[in-house]
């Protein structure tokens, strides 16, 4: 099954990984979003579970071995063409998660990654993230907030 008019919705997962009130962002190589700046993450394996998926795509992305803490939010992102078609469909999960270890590198299919500061990631902010990315992001910063507290 292709993942562009797809037969049916593909699930997918995604790692919103914080440190020192900054998140890690990856540019996206491949569409929908392609040349956009997202989450680190990406379709689940057959026999994946979701925790082992995020784990896989942030390694794959940005060389970072994270833990999943908890689930940030689990959302539908469905992508119409101009005939009102759906060229894609994902069922995505979102997790907090911590850095274990590793060395930041760009890898898989993101094309840049970085650290963006808790500020920077707003609606119309430097990196132009969707609202949706936006506003998951500042959930998980919440979340992390009440953990520490």
């Amino acid at each position: 099954m292709g993942r562009e008019y797809p037969l049916a919705p593909i699930a997918g997962v995604g790692g919103i990984v914080l440190r020192d009130r900054h998140v890690l962002l990856v540019r996206r190589g491949q569409q929908p979003l392609m040349g956009r700046w997202s989450l680190p993450g990406g379709v689940l394996e057959l026999g994946e579970t979701l925790t082992e998926g995020v784990v896989r795509e942030v390694v794959e992305e940005t060389g970072l071995q994270v833990t999943p803490i908890a689930v940030v939010e689990s959302f539908d992102r469905i992508h119409r063409d101009a005939e009102g078609r759906v060229q894609y469909h994902y069922v995505l999960v979102d997790y907090l998660c911590h850095v274990v270890c590793g060395e930041m590198i760009c890898g898989g299919d993101a094309t840049e990654v970085c650290w963006a500061a808790r500020a920077e990631t707003a609606p119309g902010g430097p990196y132009q993230l969707e609202p949706l990315t936006s506003t998951v992001i500042e959930k998980a910063f919440v979340m992390e907030e009440a953990l520490r507290s």
